[in-house]
């Protein structure tokens, strides 16, 4: 039977620690709360009451329950006042030696049966428990920020952990209502492991002025549903904290390069540039400690929608979803568009799939009979590229096979007329082997709609070295026009968005892979420590496998980076045709 608890205390008070402070409060516990000095205990002791007021300002907490909430908290300076608690919980600054010198000092305070937890998030928890005489008694108890409110706890057992504490504390953590996942110490646990290595990702992206900040950012939240873009989160987390749990994860990871901090958050470290607390990291902040982000040095012209003035009729080459998906974009927009399908059924079925996207809007309330009567009006359906001669712009969404889309725009350049934008939708080949197939590559570009393309809100602009300024203007334009946010980046495999997201996944695969953790333990940990709208496997069985091994097969072929290379255990997956959900069985069985 689980150990019942009655009184806790907690080890420092910033952010995080007033927040478990909260937690516990909430819960029914008595909480010791600790701190080094009287300033620090009076600034931890503010940060839980404007929390609590938030929350009876938001109807979360009545003016009852929060005064309960506080009558249940002790503030004291010293840890001496630990003498008596059930479990303590370390939350100071990730520091080894600092969290080691506390244990060490609990171990000598604290009662024999007391469980001491440390909320680290990337330091080793067995380091720390040899520090006292009782590591059998300690474990990771890893909340995510905000406390309060994020319902994923970490929970880190050590090779000599008792079962006995392992159990208790995650009977606790039902009790607090959080979901929890047991893990061995590894570096970055679950949640840090994956998020860190991606968020490293995203400045090397930024460091090598692949993309803008703003355009990284809007890439991830609107291509991927993230709640927040990887820079920003950074400067919340702050880079010196982020700074210290890559170097962690470096060192103790086995030296992997995906943990390796990126230079330049080093320098920005050291020159004070430490996010929002300092006011200033990758974005520039009204003030210390404020979330308003203002207009710096770097911050972009806005768009000329000017540009796109000279775009009437759009040319869509292709039959399947993200065609029919383009055609519908355009069609709404007010341009009239020339779809083109390779043979006569194709095309009736393309119509079909247009035709029913836009009924269901009308069942939805989206869009009136008439607009859709109207936009279907603006199409013609056709199998002959010839019809494409006089179109301003043309979007191809055949197969993503190189030689067939090389044929095609061979075949565009022929057909269209001078000055014509020609677009390759291309997720993951290379923009510049469709432009060369033409005698025009200063026209061409990628615009990588994301599916379906009338609901998501990005696309991707893909500069080659041969792109005129005026060809990539006038696609960021037009992608305003028909209310998309267009991000600019060079012709790299992956782009931004699966750059960033499908080394993730597989990072994911090869913990897997490691029996460091289950994939449902690894989905709840990105969906609840990090917000994430689905998990990496999840996410995996929706994308489909194979789709996914070749977008990390052209990313590895084309970066060589060691950390890329597709985890063994997708393309056994692959191979023996566990694709995901369209065939029933991926990660897990749909059948």
């Amino acid at each position: 039977m689980a150990r019942e608890f009655s009184s806790v205390g907690v080890i420092g008070l910033g952010t995080m620690g007033a927040g478990i402070v909260e937690v516990f409060a909430r819960s029914g516990l008595n909480v010791v709360a600790v701190e080094v000095d009287d300033v620090a205990l009076e600034r931890g002791r503010a940060t839980l009451t404007g929390s609590t007021d938030r929350a009876l300002a938001r109807g979360k907490l009545t003016e009852a329950e929060r005064d309960e909430l506080l009558g249940r908290i002790r503030f004291v300076v010293g840890l001496a006042e630990l003498a008596d608690v059930d479990l303590v919980v370390e939350a100071v600054p990730e520091h080894l030696d600092l969290k080691r010198a506390i244990f060490a000092e609990l171990d000598r305070v604290c009662r024999p049966e007391t469980i001491l937890a440390t909320n680290t998030s990337s330091l080793s928890v067995t380091e720390i428990s040899v520090a006292t005489h009782r590591p059998n008694q300690v474990v990771g108890m890893h909340f995510f920020n905000p406390a309060p409110i994020m319902k994923l706890v970490e929970i880190v057992r050590t090779v000599v952990t008792d079962e006995s504490v392992v159990a208790d504390v995650e009977a606790l953590c039902t009790r607090l209502g959080k979901v929890d996942v047991t893990i061995g110490d590894r570096a970055g646990f679950i949640a840090n492991a994956l998020l860190f290595g991606y968020l490293n990702h995203a400045v090397a992206l930024y460091e090598a002025r692949y993309a803008t900040r703003e355009d990284i950012d809007a890439a991830m939240r609107l291509g991927c549903g993230l709640p927040m873009g990887p820079l920003a989160l950074m400067d919340l987390i702050g880079l010196d904290t982020a700074y210290e749990i890559l170097d962690t994860m470096y060192r103790r990871g086995g030296r992997d390069r995906r943990h390796a901090p990126v230079p330049l958050i080093k320098q920005m470290v050291t020159a004070g540039l430490l996010g929002r607390k300092s006011g200033r990291g990758f974005y520039t902040y009204e003030k210390p400690g404020s979330p308003k982000v203002v207009d710096d040095a770097q911050t972009p012209a806005a768009v000329p929608h000017g540009n796109g003035a000279s775009i009437r009729t759009v040319g869509v080459v292709g039959s399947g979803t993200m065609a029919a998906g383009i055609v519908e974009v355009f069609a709404r927009a007010g341009y009239d568009v020339v779809a083109v399908a390779r043979a006569a059924d194709k095309s009736a079925r393309l119509r079909e799939r247009v035709q029913a996207s836009l009924t269901k809007g009308v069942v939805r309330g989206k869009l009136s009979e008439e607009d859709r009567d109207a936009a279907l009006a603006r199409v013609t359906w056709t199998v002959a590229l010839e019809h494409l001669a006089d179109v301003d712009l043309v979007v191809e969404a055949v197969v993503e096979e190189l030689s067939v889309k090389k044929a095609l725009f061979a075949s565009l350049d022929e057909i269209c007329k001078p000055g014509v934008l020609l677009a390759t939708t291309t997720s993951s080949l290379p923009v510049i082997e469709c432009a060369m197939a033409t005698e025009r590559p200063g026209d061409v570009v990628g615009l990588h709609f994301f599916n379906p393309a009338p609901v998501m809100g990005l696309v991707e602009v893909v500069r080659t070295i041969r792109s005129a300024p005026e060809a990539v203007a006038t696609a960021q334009a037009v992608c305003a026009a028909v209310g998309k946010r267009a991000v600019v980046c060079a012709d790299r495999s992956g782009f931004v968005v699966n750059a960033l997201l499908f080394p993730y996944l597989n990072d994911a695969v090869k913990m897997l892979e490691a029996s460091y953790a289950s994939a449902d333990d690894i989905d709840y940990a990105m969906e609840l420590g990090c917000a994430y709208p689905m998990g990496p496997f999840k996410l995996l069985d929706v994308v489909g496998l194979d789709v996914a091994l070749a977008i990390q097969q052209e990313l590895y072929l084309e970066l060589r980076e060691p950390g890329f290379a597709p985890a063994p255990l997708l393309e056994h997956l692959v191979t023996a045709g566990y694709l995901g959900r369209k065939v029933g069985r991926g990660f897990r069985d749909y059948r």
